[in-house]
Parts: structure tokens; C-alpha cells; sequence
């Protein structure tokens, strides 16, 4: 849809942020930050990891989200005995002795990586590519992915044999880490009521791709005035231990600090923030609305910190 100017188009991406939280919210009790978080992720080009215990609903929320949106989805379950060529694909010979390409499940709008640290590095490498590039190189050639394109992957924290912890370089890929914790009582007597009748909830399309990379282009022309970029730029170094600018707790409870991607996902998603709450620039409450799950995974806290029970989160929280 054609929009006379970006305030109409902030308008509408304000309103079709209300329709697709009251459309999740008939499937998904509860967990309206996790909503949020995912789909400010969604219109700021962003890869999410969603991580919780099993039975929290991680992959029947993915899966609602993308029933939300009108783009080709695709799941992977992480296993052990992935290979690479199960993610991406692989060239056959067909019957005239020539190669073909055939494509593997990445190649869709929204990718569900499943239980992601339960397959080894090299399969877990497989994505590297594609979540930075958005292409994927097999035999020497490169071939593009469609767009708009996202990873949503889920981890299981709870410590097991066969898992594989996901290296930084990767977990730097994603834009946001998201905790979810158990539901409420209240939640939870209306996940159960809503769970265990013979009613199936058919979800309306509120949203197609020529859209979404739409309202992805509005979000980078947010303008954001100085003050709130350095309070971004100022609150990344403040986590990087003995530096000129890092905090007295990072260089007391922290190994390594944030880097730069993270100062630039604060501002995006600060901008994105600002839209969906019907604001045309983001303020310092934008940043701090998402600098939880932005610095939670890049940060390495050190042997004092874990020693002391400090978590990420704390150390976060006394930063902003």
C-alpha cells in the first residue's frame, strides 16, 4: 500500500501493530513483551532467540506470528545429526548428468530454528551467513534469499547432554535474546481452558512482505535527535570493562563488554519502539525499552560475577 507521507505510513504501522498483537493474543495468553520484542525484531530486519524451559509455547508462538503474516515459513528441528546441507540445500545430478540446486528449508521468509544448541558448530555456522548476508554460498555459488527474511530460534537453558552452547560470533547475530519465563496463574487457567477443548483458532493474515519491507524502510527513517544516540552509544561502552568509558561494575563482574552492533540495534529498535507506541521519534525510554534483551547476550560476565550470583540482568539494570 502507497502512503502520501511517513507519518501516515507511522500511523498505519502503529495500527497494524494493535491488529497483529489482538490477532497472536487469541493463541498466545500472556507474554505481550516477548509479542512486542518479536515483532520489533520483525519491522527492524532483526533475527530473535527466544529462551525457555520446555513447555513454554516458544514454537506455538513463532508459528502464530507467521500465521499472522503472510510469508512462506519454515521449520527446522536442531538435532544432533544435522548436516548443513539439511538447512541450506544441496546440489543432485539429475538424469542429464547435470547439477542442480535444490533448495533447503532456508530459503523462506521466516525460518524457525528449533532447539538451535542441540546441533553441533558446523551446522549451527550454516546460518551465519545467510542472518548477516541474506544469501547462502553452496558449491562456489551464491544464491540470494527471498526478503524480508528472519531467524526466530528457540534454546532450551535447562543445562543437557548433547547440547552445543552457541558461540558469540553467532549469538552476536541476533538482535534480541528473550527470556521467557512461566505464565502467571491467571495466564496459566486460560492457556489451559483454551488448550483442551475441541475450539481450533484460525488466525486472519494482517500482514504481507511487500508490507513488512515496507514499514522495515519507514523504521531507518525515523529521525532520532544527538542526545538519544549517545545516551545509546554511551550506555554500550559503559559495559566494556577497563576502558575509559566502561562502568566500576563492568570492570568488576565483566570478562568483555558489548560491541558496536549492539549501539546500532539500540537505535533501531529504539526507533521501531517509538512507532509502535504512536511516538514519531524514540526518546531515551525507547533505548532503555530494549536495551535489556540487546545487551543480554553480549555481555560475558567473569568468574567474580557468577561466583557472586550477579546476573546479566543486574548488571544491565544498575547501567541504564
Amino acid at each position: 500500500m502507497q502512503y502520501t507521507s511517513d507519518k501516515e505510513a507511522a500511523d498505519a504501522l502503529h495500527r497494524a501493530y494493535q491488529d497483529l498483537t489482538s490477532e497472536i493474543s487469541k493463541v498466545i495468553v500472556g507474554q505481550e513483551e516477548v509479542v512486542r520484542l518479536v515483532l520489533t525484531a520483525v519491522f527492524c530486519q532483526g533475527h530473535c532467540l527466544l529462551v525457555g524451559v520446555p513447555g513454554l509455547a516458544k514454537t506455538l508462538l513463532i508459528q502464530t506470528i507467521a500465521s499472522s503474516l503472510d510469508m512462506s515459513f519454515s521449520r527446522v528441528q536442531f538435532t544432533p545429526d544435522l548436516m548443513p546441507s539439511d538447512i541450506l540445500g544441496a546440489e543432485t545430478l539429475d538424469k542429464d548428468r547435470n547439477f542442480n540446486f535444490v533448495t533447503g528449508p532456508i530459503f523462506a521468509n521466516i525460518i524457525l530454528a528449533d532447539e538451535i544448541n542441540r546441533t553441533p558448530p558446523k551446522t549451527q555456522a550454516a546460518l551465519l551467513e545467510a542472518m548477516q548476508e541474506y544469501a547462502v554460498t553452496v558449491a562456489g555459488k551464491r544464491y540470494e534469499l527471498p526478503r524480508p527474511f528472519f531467524v526466530l530460534a528457540t534454546q532450551n537453558p535447562i543445562e543437557q547432554e548433547g547440547t552445543y552452547p552457541l558461540p558469540e560470533a553467532q549469538l552476536d547475530r541476533f538482535m534480541f535474546n528473550i527470556t521467557l519465563g512461566y505464565p502467571s496463574y491467571e495466564s496459566e487457567l486460560q492457556i489451559v481452558k483454551n488448550t483442551t477443548g475441541a475450539l481450533r483458532t484460525t488466525l486472519d493474515k494482517i500482514l504481507h512482505a511487500n508490507d513488512i519491507l515496507a514499514f522495515q524502510q519507514l523504521v531507518r527513517r525515523v529521525p532520532v535527535v544527538d542526545n538519544v544516540v549517545e545516551y545509546a552509544v554511551k550506555l554500550v561502552h559503559k559495559t566494556r570493562p577497563n576502558t575509559e568509558m566502561g562502568s566500576k561494575q563492568a570492570s568488576q563482574y565483566l570478562e568483555w563488554g558489548a560491541g558496536p552492533r549492539a549501539s546500532q540495534h539500540l537505535i533501531v529498535g529504539a526507533k521501531c519502539n517509538a512507532l509502535l507506541n504512536g511516538k514519531y521519534s524514540p526518546d531515551i525510554e525507547d533505548v532503555q525499552a530494549v536495551a535489556l534483551p540487546i545487551l543480554r547476550h553480549r555481555i560475558v560476565r567473569n568468574f567474580k560475577a557468577e561466583a557472586e550470583g550477579i546476573t546479566e540482568e543486574q548488571l544491565i539494570r544498575e547501567l541504564l
